[in-house]
C-alpha cells in the first residue's frame, strides 16, 4: 500500500495519520495539551518510538464577534446583518464571475490587508436605521484572543492525542513497553484516562476475531477428517503432524527475526491446512494398503514410499512459490514476508514428519489398536 492511501485509510479508521495514537480523554482542554505534550516526551524515551509527536499543538489568535442582541433589537437589525459585514471584511463575499472566452473566473470583495485590523472592522457601516448606518464597533464586541485550533472529540468526549509511527513491526511489544513507561512517569488526573488506537486496536480485533475463528476451523477440519476415516486414531494420527509444523512456523520466524503478527496468524492457518492435507494422503494410502495382506512395517514403509512423490511435490511447490514473498523487500513486504515464512518453514517441518513420523506412529498404532474398518453401505 502506498503512503498516501495508507495514511488516508488510517485517518478514516482512527482520525489519525500515523500507524500508532495514543489518546487522552477528559474535559479540560490546557490539561489535554500538557498530558499529551509529557506523554511524547516520555514515549520518546522508548526504544523504536521513532518521533512521538502531541496532536494538540500551541495556541493561535483568533477574532471572535459576539453582537449586542439588545442593541441590534432596538435598531431593527438581525444578527446576520452583523456577521456579514464582518465575513465580507475579513473573508470576502462572492460579488459574480468575470469571462474571458469560455474561462469563468470568481469576483471576490474583501478589505485590504492592512485594512483589516480591529480598530478598521469596528468602523464598518452596518445596515441602515434612521439615524443612517452604524459602526460595528457599536453592534457588537470585537476582540481577539488566542485559542486551540480544532478541538476533536470521539463519541462526544474530548481527547489530546500522540501521534507515532513505530520503527518496529511489533506493535504488540510496543505498546506493552511503552504502557510500563507511561505508568511509572506519568500521572493522569480524574478523569481522564488514555487509549491506543491505530494499527494496535486493529491487532486487538483482528486477534479477537481469530480467537473465535481458529478453535472453529480446527472443529471442523477434525470432523471432517474422521467423516473420512471414521476412526478417531487415525483422526488423532493425521492431526499428530499439525504441532511440529507449527513448530517449524515459528522457528522460521525466529530465525528470520520477525514477530507475531496478523499476517504470521493467517499462514499457521494456511500451515495448518497444508499438514492435515499431507497426513490425509498418506493416511488414505495406509487404509488401501491395510485391507489387503499389507500390516506392520511393511505397510508403513509401502505406504511412504508411495506417496513421497505426492508430498515432495507439494512441499516443493509451496516453498518456491512462496519464497518470493518471504525475499520481498518492497511495498508490502511487511504484510507478505510473515505468512510466506511461517508457511515455508511449516512446510519443510510438516514434510518430513509425515514422511517419518507417521510411518513409525502408524506401525506402533497397528501394534497396539487394530481399527476396526467401517462396512460400506
Amino acid at each position: 500500500m502506498s503512503q498516501p492511501i495508507e495514511l488516508r485509510f488510517n485517518e478514516l479508521l482512527e482520525g489519525s495519520r500515523s500507524d500508532l495514537v495514543l489518546k487522552i480523554y477528559g474535559e479540560d482542554l490546557e490539561t489535554l495539551q500538557g498530558l499529551s505534550e509529557r506523554s511524547a516526551e516520555i514515549l520518546s524515551q522508548v526504544e523504536g518510538a521513532g518521533n512521538p509527536e502531541p496532536e494538540i499543538r500551541g495556541k493561535v489568535p483568533m477574532i471572535r464577534v459576539r453582537p449586542d442582541m439588545q442593541m441590534l433589537n432596538s435598531l431593527g437589525l438581525s444578527r446576520k446583518e452583523v456577521l456579514d459585514t464582518m465575513e465580507m471584511g475579513m473573508g470576502g463575499l462572492d460579488a459574480g464571475y468575470l469571462y474571458r472566452g469560455v474561462r469563468r473566473y470568481p469576483i471576490r470583495i474583501r478589505l485590504k490587508e492592512e485594512d483589516r485590523s480591529l480598530e478598521s472592522l469596528r468602523s464598518l457601516p452596518v445596515g441602515i436605521t434612521e439615524s443612517g448606518t452604524e459602526p460595528l464597533g457599536s453592534l457588537a464586541r470585537i476582540y481577539q484572543e488566542e485559542t486551540f485550533e480544532m478541538i476533536k472529540r470521539d463519541s462526544m468526549q474530548r481527547r489530546g492525542a500522540i501521534l507515532l509511527n513505530p520503527e518496529t513491526d511489533d506493535i504488540s511489544g510496543f505498546v506493552d513497553r511503552a504502557n510500563d513507561f507511561l505508568t511509572e512517569k506519568l500521572a493522569l488526573p480524574e478523569g481522564y484516562y488514555m487509549e491506543w488506537g491505530g494499527s494496535f486496536k486493529n491487532l486487538q480485533k483482528a486477534r479477537e476475531r481469530l480467537s473465535m475463528l481458529a478453535p472453529l476451523a480446527f472443529l471442523i477440519v477434525c470432523l471432517m477428517i474422521y467423516s473420512a476415516f471414521r476412526d478417531w486414531l487415525r483422526t488423532l494420527l493425521v492431526l499428530a503432524g499439525v504441532p511440529f509444523a507449527l513448530v517449524g512456523g515459528v522457528l522460521a520466524l525466529f530465525l528470520s527475526g520477525q514477530s507475531l503478527s496478523i499476517s504470521a496468524s493467517v499462514g499457521f492457518i494456511a500451515l495448518f491446512g497444508i499438514s492435515v492435507l499431507n497426513g490425509v494422503v498418506l493416511m488414505s494410502r495406509y487404509r488401501e494398503l491395510g485391507q489387503g495382506t499389507m500390516h506392520g512395517e511393511e505397510l508403513a514403509i509401502s505406504g511412504a514410499r508411495s506417496r513421497l512423490r505426492a508430498v515432495a511435490m507439494t512441499a516443493l511447490t509451496d516453498i518456491f512459490g512462496f519464497m518470493p514473498m518471504m525475499l520481498a523487500t518492497g511495498l508490502g513486504a511487511e504484510v507478505q514476508r510473515p505468512l510466506a515464512t511461517v508457511v515455508v518453514g511449516g512446510v519443510l517441518t510438516s514434510s518430513f514428519v509425515v514422511l517419518f513420523f507417521f510411518p513409525i506412529m502408524h506401525t506402533i498404532l497397528e501394534r497396539f489398536f487394530k481399527p476396526v474398518e467401517p462396512e460400506d453401505g
